[in-house]
This record gives C-alpha cells, sequence and structure tokens, in this order.
C-alpha cells in the first residue's frame, strides 16, 4: 500500500508539519491509519473474494454487528491489494460537513491521490461548497485508475446532508472511486438506487459469522483445538460472532481445562460482558436498554408482547431499529425477533443486579400474554419460570393439551415442568394435571381423589343456575371466563375418566364417560380439537383397550382401528393466527423425538392391543406382524433386541409359546422394561392379565403344572371381570390337570364357563376325550360356531380333537385326514405346541409316509433321523443364530414372496428387508435366495 508520510504524529497523534482542519486544528493521523492485525487474525478467502469483486461495483458496504469482524476483514483485504487504498476512520463525522470532507480529501492525498488546488479544502466546519464537492467528483472521474476509498466507522455519519454530498461525489466520479463503507447500521444511501441497477457489493451479518471450519482455525491460532460437536456448541452460543469467539478463545487460554471452560462459561463474568455492554447496551436511550432488560427474559418477541413486558407502546420502533442497527437483535419474520444468546445472558445478568425481583413478574406478564396470542409451550414455560402452578395448569388444561402429559414427545417435559411446581393451589386445572399425572404412572388411588375433585367443580360452573334480566333463570351451562376453556376442561375430565375406568377393569364406565366425552366435544371450539388431535386418539385408545377387557372384541377393534388408520395422517392446522410454533418442546432446547406426531406413541399401544386381539382369535402370524409392527414404530428396529414386558412384547411372548420357542417366550417376558414399550399404565388390567396368561402358559409348556396352575389362578384386580382373560385361564389350568391326569377337573372348569370361547370347547372335548366320554366331546365340537376362516389356532386345535376322536371311533382315515389338515393350517405360522400337547397317539402317526413330508423341516428334523435310518450327512451349523426378524424374512421368503411384498407384511422398509437378507445370508453361508430357504429347512429353521 502506498501511503504519503507528511510528518511524524506527536503523542495525541496529531501532525504537526500537516494540514489542518476547518478548526485549523492539525489532522490526527490515527484516522487515516489502517489498523493493524492481531498475530490470531484468521485471514478468511471466502470473504476476501467477496471482496475481491467489489471493483467491479462503484459501492461496497460491509455491515456487521459490533465486534462482526467488519474492520479486521477490510483491513486485511486493503493491505494484499497492489493499489492505493484511502482509509478514513469516520469518528470526525459529527463535527459538521466541512470537517468530515476535509478528513476525506485529506485521506484521498494521503493515499497518493493527486488533487488540484482548485479542489482546496473546506473554509468552514459546518459547511462546505458544492462547488469543491463537484470539481472533485471531476477530477476523480478523469482519473485513468480508480481509487479505493474506504471509511470506516460509517455509522457515525448520522447527517443526511452528509450523506447526500457523499452520494453526489460517487454518482459523478463514475469509475474513477471505489467507495467501501464499513457500518454496523444500514449506511444513509440510497441504497435502494444501487441494489436495482446491481452496482453495489454487499457483506453483511451473516455472511460475517464464522463457519465451523472457520470456527476451528480461529481456535487452533489460540492454541485450542476442539472436536466439531464442542466447536458447533460454541458456534450456537456465539452465532459465529467474530469477537466472541476471540474473547472466548482468549480467555480460554489462561484456564485449566480450556474446553471444559469453553462449555461452560458464563458470559456476564467475561469480557465479553463488558463488550457488549459497552459497545451495545449503554449506547443505547434509557427506554432502550429498559426494553432490552425486559425482553432478555424472552426466547423470542414481538412488538406486542415486548410492549406487555414494558408497560408502554413503542417496541415495535425500537425493535426494528434495533435490528437496523445490528444491535444484536435478530429478525426471524413476520414480526418475531430475538437476541443474540450472548447478549441474552449478559442482559438476563444485568437484569437481576439492576431489578431483584422483576424477573418473575415479567414472566408472568408473558404467560399471561402468551395464554391469549401466543403457543402453549411458550405459555407453559414462563408460568412455569414464574412459579404460577394455577396459570401454567389452566393454559394447559384450556388449551384441551391435558392428553400431552399422557402421551406425545412432550409428556416428559411436561411432567418434569408440574413436577418441579409446588403443591398449590387447588383449582379444578391444577387437579387434573395432578390426577394426569398419576394416571400416566397407573397410580390410581393417586389420581381419584384429584379426578374427582375436578368432576364436581366443573359439574357445578356447568349447572350453575344464570342470573337473567328478570331473575334467576333455568339451569343452563355458564362457564368462567372464556367457554371455550372451560368446555376444554371438562373434556379433558372426560378424558381421564375413560382412563381410569380402563385401568380400574370397569368398561361400563368408560363407555358413560366416553359418551360424555363426545357430547362435550360439541361445546369444544374445532380449533382446539384440530390442534390436539392426540385427546381423540386417547379417547379412542382408552375405550377400545376397555371393550378388550370386557370381551367386546368387535367394538374394540373398530375403536383401535380407528386410531391406527387415522394416525397416519395429521389434521388440518388451524386458521387461528397465532405465533409460530417453536420446534422444541416444553422445558428443553432439543426437539423431543423430531418427526414423530403426538399420536404416534397412542398408535403404537393400539397396534398392540390389535395384535392382542388377533392373538385370542386364534391368528398367531397376524398378532406377531402387528406387534413387530408397534415395536418397530416404537424405534425398536432390531427384534433381536429384546423389548420390554409391554403388551407387543407379551404378544410376541404368546406366539412364540404356540410355536414352542420357549426360551425366546421365557426371554421375551423376563426383558427388563424399555422405554419404548413400557409405556403402558402398571395397572391395566389387559397387560396384566396377559403377562399372567402367558407366564401361566410357558410354565405348562415347560412341563411345570403345579406353577402353571398357581400362574393360572393369580387373579387380576378389577371392578368387572374379563370374560376372555377368565377362559383362557382355564384353559391353562385344564392343560395342567389334564397332563396330570385329571380330566375330569379338566372337564369341569372349561364346561362351567359363561359363554362358548372356541378354545375351551375344543379344551373341553380333548379333556372329554381323556375321560373316555368320546359322544361329549363330539357334542362339545358342534357347538363350535361355524367360521367362514377361523384362526389357525383354532383350526388346528379343532382339527387334532376331532382327528383323535376319530381315532377312538375306528376311523383311521378320517383321522390321517384331519392330522394333514392340522399340519398345513400349522406350518405356515409354525405352531408346534398343539402337536406336542395332543398326545402319544399322534407322534406314531407323524411318521407315516403319508404325514411325515408335511411335517419335516419345521416340526420333525430331517428325513430319516427320528428312527436313525438312511443316515443324512447333518448339515455345518449356523455360525451365528438369525435374529426374529431374519426367521421372520426367511418364512416368507419360502413363500415366494418378494422383497416388497415382504417390507409390507412386516411394515417396514425395503431396504430394512435388503438388510436382513444380507445378513441371513452370511449366518446361513450362502449367496441367493433358494440356497437359503434350502438351507434354513435343512437346519429346521422353517
Amino acid at each position: 500500500m502506498v501511503v504519503t508520510t507528511m510528518g511524524v504524529p506527536d503523542e495525541t497523534g496529531a501532525d504537526p508539519h500537516g494540514p489542518a482542519d476547518p478548526c485549523g486544528d492539525p489532522f490526527l493521523r490515527t484516522r487515516f491509519a489502517i489498523p493493524a492485525l492481531p498475530a490470531t487474525h484468521l485471514r478468511r478467502d471466502r470473504l476476501l473474494g467477496h471482496l475481491d469483486a467489489a471493483p467491479r461495483t462503484p459501492l461496497t458496504v460491509v455491515g456487521g454487528a459490533a465486534g462482526a469482524g467488519k474492520t479486521l476483514l477490510v483491513a486485511d483485504w486493503a493491505a494484499t491489494r497492489g493499489t492505493p487504498v484511502a482509509w478514513l476512520t469516520a469518528q470526525m463525522a459529527d463535527k459538521g460537513h466541512g470537517t468530515f470532507w476535509a478528513y476525506l480529501l485529506q485521506a484521498l492525498r494521503l493515499a497518493g491521490v493527486t488533487l488540484s488546488a482548485e479542489v482546496g479544502l473546506p473554509a468552514e466546519a459546518g459547511r462546505v461548497d458544492d462547488a469543491l464537492l463537484t470539481r472533485l467528483a471531476v477530477e476523480l472521474g478523469a482519473r485513468a485508475a480508480p481509487v479505493t476509498a474506504v471509511i470506516d466507522e460509517y455509522d457515525r455519519v448520522t447527517d443526511p446532508e452528509i450523506a447526500d454530498q457523499l452520494e453526489f461525489v460517487l454518482r459523478h466520479a463514475g469509475t474513477g472511486v471505489r467507495l467501501v463503507l464499513v457500518t454496523r447500521t444500514e449506511p444513509l444511501l440510497p441504497l435502494h438506487r444501487y441494489r436495482a441497477a446491481g452496482a453495489v457489493t454487499e457483506i453483511r451479518n451473516d455472511e460475517l459469522a464464522f463457519t465451523p471450519e472457520e470456527a476451528g482455525d480461529l481456535l487452533a491460532l489460540h492454541g485450542l483445538r476442539l472436536p466439531p460437536d464442542e466447536i458447533g456448541a460454541l458456534l450456537a452460543r456465539t452465532r459465529g460472532w467474530a469477537a466472541g469467539l476471540r474473547l472466548s478463545a482468549l480467555a480460554a487460554q489462561g484456564e485449566r481445562d480450556p474446553r471444559s471452560y469453553l462449555k461452560e462459561f458464563e458470559a456476564d463474568r467475561t469480557t465479553i460482558g463488558d463488550y457488549l455492554i459497552a459497545e451495545v447496551l449503554k449506547r443505547q436511550r434509557a427506554e432502550t436498554q429498559d426494553l432490552l432488560l425486559r425482553i432478555s427474559v424472552l426466547d423470542r418477541f414481538g412488538p406486542a408482547l415486548a410492549d406487555a413486558l414494558t408497560g408502554r407502546a413503542d417496541a415495535e420502533l425500537i425493535l426494528t431499529a434495533l435490528h437496523r442497527e445490528n444491535a444484536f437483535v435478530e429478525d426471524l419474520g413476520y414480526s418475531w425477533f430475538r437476541l443474540h444468546p450472548l447478549f441474552r445472558e449478559i442482559l438476563r445478568a444485568h437484569l437481576r443486579a439492576r431489578h431483584p425481583g422483576l424477573e418473575t413478574e415479567l414472566h408472568r406478564r408473558a404467560a399471561a400474554w402468551l395464554r391469549r396470542h401466543g403457543p402453549l409451550g411458550e405459555t407453559l414455560e414462563h408460568a412455569a419460570a414464574a412459579g404460577d402452578r394455577e396459570a401454567a395448569a389452566g393454559a394447559l388444561v384450556g388449551d384441551l393439551a391435558l392428553g400431552e402429559l399422557l402421551t406425545g414427545p412432550r409428556a416428559e417435559p411436561l411432567a418434569a415442568l408440574f413436577c418441579a411446581m409446588g403443591s398449590e393451589p387447588r383449582t379444578p386445572a391444577t387437579d387434573l394435571v395432578r390426577a394426569a399425572r398419576a394416571l400416566s404412572l397407573g397410580d390410581l388411588d393417586r389420581a381419584l381423589p384429584h379426578l374427582e375433585r375436578a368432576t364436581r367443580e366443573l359439574e357445578d360452573v356447568a349447572t350453575r343456575p344464570v342470573q337473567g334480566p328478570d331473575g334467576p333463570g333455568r339451569e343452563q351451562h355458564r362457564e368462567r371466563g372464556d367457554p371455550g376453556e372451560v368446555a376444554a376442561a371438562r373434556l379433558g375430565c372426560a378424558l381421564l375418566q375413560v382412563l381410569a375406568a380402563r385401568l380400574a377393569g370397569s368398561p361400563s364406565r368408560a363407555e358413560a364417560a366416553a359418551r360424555r366425552a363426545e357430547e362435550l366435544t360439541r361445546e369444544v371450539p374445532g380449533r382446539l380439537l384440530d390442534r390436539h388431535p392426540e385427546l381423540t386418539a386417547l379417547l379412542r385408545a382408552h375405550l377400545g383397550a376397555a371393550r378388550l377387557w370386557a370381551g367386546r372384541f368387535t367394538q374394540a377393534r373398530a375403536a383401535l382401528t380407528a386410531v391406527t388408520d387415522h394416525g397416519r395422517t395429521t389434521p388440518a392446522a388451524s386458521a387461528q393466527v397465532r405465533a409460530p410454533e417453536p420446534a422444541s418442546p416444553v422445558g428443553t432446547r432439543t426437539p423431543a423425538a423430531p418427526g414423530r406426531p403426538s399420536t404416534a406413541q397412542v398408535g403404537e399401544e393400539c397396534l398392540a392391543h390389535l395384535a392382542l386381539l388377533d392373538h385370542l382369535d386364534g391368528r398367531p402370524g397376524r398378532a406377531e406382524r402387528k406387534a413387530l409392527a408397534a415395536l418397530a414404530a416404537a424405534d425398536h428396529t432390531d427384534p433381536s433386541v429384546l423389548p420390554g414386558v409391554g403388551p407387543a412384547a407379551l404378544v410376541l411372548a404368546a406366539v412364540a409359546t404356540e410355536r414352542d420357542e420357549l426360551d425366546r417366550a421365557e426371554a421375551l417376558l423376563d426383558a427388563p422394561p424399555d422405554a419404548a414399550d413400557a409405556r403402558q399404565p402398571v395397572r391395566d388390567p389387559v397387560a396384566r392379565a396377559l403377562h399372567t396368561l402367558v407366564t401361566a402358559r410357558l410354565l405348562l409348556a415347560r412341563g411345570d403344572t403345579e406353577g402353571a396352575l398357581e400362574a393360572a389362578d393369580r387373579t387380576v384386580a378389577a371392578e368387572e371381570p374379563s370374560p376372555w382373560a377368565e377362559a383362557h385361564a382355564a384353559l391353562v389350568a385344564a392343560g395342567a390337570h389334564l397332563a396330570d391326569g385329571r380330566p375330569e377337573l379338566a372337564v369341569k372348569l372349561l364346561t362351567d364357563l359363561p359363554g362358548e370361547d372356541p378354545l375351551c370347547l375344543v379344551g373341553a372335548a380333548q379333556a372329554e376325550l381323556a375321560a373316555g366320554r368320546p359322544a361329549h366331546a363330539r357334542d362339545l365340537l358342534a357347538r363350535l360356531r361355524p367360521q367362514s376362516a377361523p384362526g389357525p389356532l383354532i383350526a388346528v386345535r379343532s382339527a387334532l380333537v376331532r382327528a383323535e376322536l376319530a381315532g377312538a371311533e375306528g376311523d383311521r382315515e378320517a383321522r390321517r385326514r384331519f392330522v394333514a389338515q392340522a399340519l398345513r393350517e400349522a406350518r405356515r405360522d409354525r405352531l408346534r405346541r398343539p402337536f406336542k400337547e395332543a398326545g402319544p397317539w399322534l407322534r406314531p402317526l407323524l411318521a407315516t409316509p403319508a404325514l411325515r413330508p408335511l411335517a419335516e423341516g419345521w416340526l420333525l428334523p430331517g428325513a430319516g433321523s427320528p428312527d436313525g435310518t438312511a443316515a443324512v450327512p447333518e448339515p455345518p451349523p449356523v455360525i451365528e443364530e438369525l435374529s426374529g426378524r431374519e426367521r421372520d424374512v426367511l418364512v416368507r421368503l419360502a413363500e415366494m414372496m418378494s422383497t416388497e411384498e415382504i417390507a409390507a407384511d412386516l411394515f417396514v422398509s425395503v431396504n430394512t428387508v435388503k438388510t436382513h437378507l444380507k445378513s441371513a445370508y452370511r449366518k446361513l453361508g450362502v449367496n441367493r435366495r433358494h440356497d437359503a430357504v434350502h438351507r434354513a429347512r435343512e437346519l429346521g429353521l422353517l
């Protein structure tokens, strides 16, 4: 760079031998000096390249917040140019037009620009002649090579007349000058004209922010090397702000553990705080400072919310100005803003120091405003911060969001939020919240007092006489406050009543509460129902579970299927104009379960209960597919990782037992609870009964008849008995008595049951045969209701009993035909237990040439192995056990299903099927589908 030396400055920075400004004072040479770069300066080539394009336009604007690195960037660029740069720091802009132009002319001369005597110098500090500006523009325009002029701190130019004069010279100098403005604020120039003409190069705050790579390089210059995730965390906190990164790095250099310091430093106790207070906060007017301190309690804010916190009406103008001035106020769009994270930390610390106790009041005001105009999540955050449990509970219940305490991605954060608050006060809303929290844990005893008190108070509000103009009128609905909110509270109350009835095992009470809920939905604003689909889903799910307990399978399936079908789509968003919802759930800045709708968890539970219905209907294949789909939806992508003992896992254990895969069934029963599948309330009678029955069934299959009887005799506490739970318990007990040679007890257990469960009728017929009464057995089989397509388990067991009956009556052909029918029905689902429990008469029959081919490979080992004849070389063992899902894929592969069909049948993606196939090929030591099926059959896996 070429700089003309005009003397040696003294300690004040003035040049004693140079010319003087219009006031006669020597020029301060520091105003013309290009700032020196610190030793730890990071050259940012991407921004220098942007500045290199500046000569193509007459105007360049580098604008950003204090400490954004504007000046050092332009200084670095100026130092690398091969042509002179005139540099002016515009700290004298407030001393008048003449003084400003005198300094700018001096900067040009110091850069080697020769100006004629006709241009001259301003004679007065407060004015400049138009003739001087005209001659300056003409002489600059006549230059063969343009001069680059940098004006740093241009935001100090607040006089529109100086801006007009500068624009006049720039416009008429043509290609003779390239002007670079370094500024914190939008410069006083008609930028719209330059932008429209493509005559301006701009580098703004966002572009000045450090990238992760640049931040890593900058920290390395300070001797700090951080992994990418820690760099990302620091960038999120600093928003890539140059001064924040540099000051943080400098402070960390003096710490024993720099990495921990950069994670945990308190901004208000560092030089960052001093910098922002001096350079940003203290530069503002008193009203602006007060606004900034008050809005520091907010994650984001609009003018109306800010006004609610200040009690004034000037927030819109102030916020717009602060954003335009790059004063660490970021524009989010739609008239919403947020503070830079570090600036917010510092402001909150100053708020607490200057105004003790005000922070709580500001949170309370914010919660009140947001309850009317903002999203629920932020309302609850501020109510919680204010310690106002009543406001938080009222907002949650009034917004119809009570279901979010029971299910969905915000359930845990909401529970933590309310758990951290005190035990008072007692209102219907707080009682409902307490009841919901208790019910979510299955604690019916703790929930009922709160629920009953809330029910009484809400019904009192709903039926209180209304005082009309002519005196008391008839009883009709009258709500305190907003009618929609009270209706929402009553609907939330009905939801909890359905859940409480389900947990108590009272389907009749659940049905009555569901009818009340249906009526109340007509009183609740549609926008609330649209915004909270989880409430409707929960009502249907709990009602479906209650109906399942009652044995009303068709009605239960209808309610549960309604949830799983509708859960695939989300309701239309409300048309009401509100603040955009934040991405983060309540109480955390990290999204919980991104992409999962609020009804996803309810859908998983309903899918598990639908699996149970298929199991009770004797359809193990369908039951298994739905149970696996429920686990997969709950992020169990690998079935080899055993899930917790929830309904889906219990159904899988029941299916495994019928397949005689007893170790797998036991592992499923004994697995520790898992967060994804153990969400069922511990007092849910359906889950408890299913666990008892599967345990008893497994003990019976293991030959522990005494243990099976004891397990089957365990009573599940419920207000109303469950017909299927009693029937299946009796079926297990009857099996134990049969195994111990007590057929009469088995007959009595099964024939005394109300109703006619198909499996119980088949079991009773088997017991009658064991007691030597074939005629009674035939009568029982005749009572089986005709079904167009009975479940495979029912079909297999009934066919085996018919076969045994035919044998007892001497009809060998019918016996063989019924056994063949049972084998064909059982093969697809690999139902082995019915054959092992049929009795000793069956084993010789399976070895006959007519039936053996139907049993080989899945019920019996390979050919010739039972009697030791026709020795076949045993295939090499599998190097590694196949997972459950790999075996499921192989079964469908053997049925000639395509990859796409397997994926659809298992409710997984095609890529997941391909992954399981590759793993199965590796374990089986094959490379093709046909070989995999053949090898699996050799090993008895199919």
